[in-house]
């Protein structure tokens, strides 16, 4: 039986995107076909031009980027805050230290090679967003790479040279060409999109319309 593949575009200092995850792992474990679900993540940078690591406390730069004076800025970051403790996640985002994402995506894509995607994804989301980790710094990248179960050596190997470059300006190009302006963004089966994090019952709703699809597809008679 053909697995229903799942394709989702994320960025690592995007708060929604864990949030997503979240509620997409909750809908999964309701999903009476689980077994017969794969979920590949594909690399999605909010700010290309960001430096390693941006200057200033995270409030000023959500202040910065939305053009919201700083209170307006920080009732933002608590509603998000808010939100995510609604589905048991611990963020502490007024401490987060952004920056640049595309060497994180780089490990990720090793983190993926070597069948660990998952852990090295969370140990990132974690270290941002609770820890107050700058995650942009390779320093920390390959700490928490490494905490996540990476080899050290293959690390600093992607690290200090342009390994899985490539591959993940080929996830961008194909949200580009999807037309993804935002994430997390989320195909089932490729036929199903789900744009944001949306709550639970809207990820089942998606899994079981995907899966009809597929179902459906595959029952079609081979033409000619």
């Amino acid at each position: 039986m053909k697995k229903l593949r799942i394709d989702v575009w994320s960025d690592i200092v995007c708060p929604w995107c864990a949030i997503g995850s979240r509620r997409l792992e909750r809908a999964l474990e309701q999903f009476p076909h689980r077994d017969q679900v794969e979920v590949f993540w594909h690399a999605f940078e909010l700010d290309p031009s960001a430096p390693r690591v941006h200057p200033g406390d995270h409030v000023g730069h959500i202040a910065d980027k939305f053009g919201r004076p700083p209170e307006q800025a920080r009732a933002i970051v608590q509603r998000v805050i808010d939100l995510a403790a609604q589905d048991g996640l611990t963020l502490r985002l007024m401490e987060a230290r952004a920056g640049n994402t595309f060497d994180g995506h780089r490990l990720l894509q090793l983190a993926a090679a070597r069948g660990i995607e998952p852990a090295v994804r969370q140990r990132f989301f974690r270290g941002y967003m609770t820890e107050g980790e700058p995650i942009g710094d390779p320093a920390v990248l390959a700490r928490l790479a490494t905490e996540a179960g990476l080899d050290p050596d293959e690390v600093q190997a992607v690290l200090t040279s342009d390994q899985y470059a490539q591959d993940v300006r080929d996830d961008e190009a194909a949200a580009t060409a999807i037309g993804i302006g935002g994430v997390p963004f989320f195909i089932m089966a490729g036929r199903v999109g789900v744009s944001g994090a949306q709550p639970v019952d809207v990820f089942s709703r998606a899994l079981a319309q995907a899966w009809d699809k597929q179902q459906a597809a595959d029952d079609e008679p081979a033409a000619g």
